[in-house]
C-alpha cells in the first residue's frame, strides 16, 4: 500500500529535478549570450540602465515558455497571469496543472478505488490552477474598481494643478497602492519610452477589462481629439463610480437572504452526512461501497452544484 505512493513521490522528484536543472542550465546560457551580445556592442552588461528593462519573470524553461506564449491559448494564458498579479509564466502553470491533475487521479486510485474515479478527479486537479488565477483575477480586480475613483480625484487634482496628463499618471503610479498604482506607473512608462498615449491607455484597457477603465479611456482620447475640460470629466466620472458602488452594496444587502441560502443548501447534505457517519456508519458506508450508493452521491453533487449557481444567477443584478 505505502510503496505505490513513495514510487510516485520519487517520479515526481525526478521529474521537479530535471526541470529545475534544465531551467538553471538554458538560464545560464541566456546571460552568457546577453552578454556577449553586449560586449559586441561596446557596453558591458552592468552599463545597463535597468529601469529601461521589462522585469518578467523566469519559468522553468524559458524556451518552452516562448514557444507556449507564440500559440493562441497560450498568450491567453499569459494575459490572464498578468491580470491575476500573480510572478509566474504560463509553462509553470501548466506543469502545476498537470501535477494536481495526476495527484488527484493517484489519490481517488487510492482512496476511492472505483475505475471511474481517476477519470473525473484529474480533470478537476487540471482545473485547480486555472480556478486558482481566475480567482485571484476577479479579487484584484474588484480592488482596482474600489481604488479606481481615488486615482482619478488624484488625476483631476494633478492637471488642476498645472500637471500634464502624462505627469499626472506617473503621480498616480507612484502615490496610489496596488493594483491601481503599478498599473498606471506602467502605463506612464511606456508612453513615456515612445508608445503613443492612445496605445498606451487602450493596453491599459485590455489589461483591466473593467467598465470604467473603459469609460476612462473613451473620455481621455475624445478629450484630447476634441478639446474640453478633461479635470472636470474625471470628476464626473468619479463620481459615477462611487454612485454605482453605492447602488450595488444596496444590492448587496437586499440579495444576502438569497446568497445565504445558496450556503446552506450546498453545506446541508455534506454536514449531514458527516453526522450521519458517526451516527449510522453502517448505513453511511453503503453510499461509498455499493454502485447505486456512488451513483446517487455523484447524482447528489451535480444537483448540489446546478441548484447552488440557479441560485447564484437569480440573484446577481449588474449594475
Amino acid at each position: 500500500m505505502l510503496a505505490p505512493v513513495i514510487v510516485f513521490f520519487g517520479v515526481a522528484g525526478i521529474i521537479v529535478g530535471v526541470f529545475l536543472g534544465a531551467s538553471w542550465f538554458s538560464g545560464m546560457l541566456e546571460g552568457r549570450k546577453l552578454a556577449q551580445r553586449l560586449r559586441e556592442v561596446g557596453q558591458g552588461p552592468d552599463k545597463v540602465d535597468a529601469a529601461l528593462v521589462m522585469d518578467q519573470p523566469n519559468g522553468l524553461l524559458p524556451r518552452l515558455d516562448g514557444i507556449v506564449k507564440r500559440t493562441a491559448a497560450g498568450s491567453r494564458l499569459a494575459r490572464l497571469i498578468e491580470q491575476s498579479g500573480i510572478q509566474t509564466t504560463p509553462t509553470s502553470i501548466l506543469i502545476m496543472s498537470a501535477f494536481c491533475g495526476l495527484l488527484a487521479a493517484v489519490v481517488m486510485v487510492f482512496f476511492v478505488r472505483h475505475p471511474l474515479a481517476p477519470v473525473a478527479a484529474a480533470p478537476i486537479g487540471l482545473a485547480l490552477p486555472f480556478v486558482f488565477l481566475l480567482n485571484r483575477r476577479s479579487a484584484r480586480f474588484k480592488q482596482f474598481e474600489e481604488q479606481f475613483p481615488e486615482a482619478l480625484d488624484l488625476l483631476s487634482r494633478a492637471i488642476r494643478a498645472g500637471h500634464a496628463f502624462q505627469t499626472a499618471l506617473g503621480m498616480v503610479g507612484e502615490e496610489l497602492n496596488a493594483p491601481v498604482g503599478p498599473e498606471f506607473k506602467k502605463t506612464f512608462e511606456r508612453q513615456n519610452f515612445g508608445l503613443p498615449l492612445r496605445d498606451a491607455m487602450d493596453e491599459l484597457a485590455d489589461r483591466v477589462t473593467l467598465l470604467d477603465v473603459r469609460f476612462f479611456v473613451t473620455a481621455v482620447a475624445i478629450q484630447r481629439e476634441t478639446g474640453g475640460n478633461l479635470a472636470e470629466i474625471l470628476d464626473n466620472l468619479a463620481h459615477v463610480v462611487r454612485e454605482r458602488f453605492k447602488i450595488r452594496r444596496q444590492v448587496q444587502v437586499h440579495t444576502a437572504h438569497g446568497r445565504f441560502t445558496g450556503y446552506v443548501l450546498l453545506a446541508l447534505p455534506a454536514a449531514l452526512g458527516v453526522v450521519l457517519s458517526f451516527i449510522g456508519p453502517e448505513h453511511m458506508r453503503l453510499l461509498f461501497q455499493e454502485r447505486m450508493g456512488q451513483i446517487m452521491l455523484i447524482g447528489a453533487m451535480v444537483m448540489q452544484t446546478v441548484g447552488y449557481i440557479w441560485i447564484r444567477q437569480v440573484i446577481k443584478i449588474e449594475v
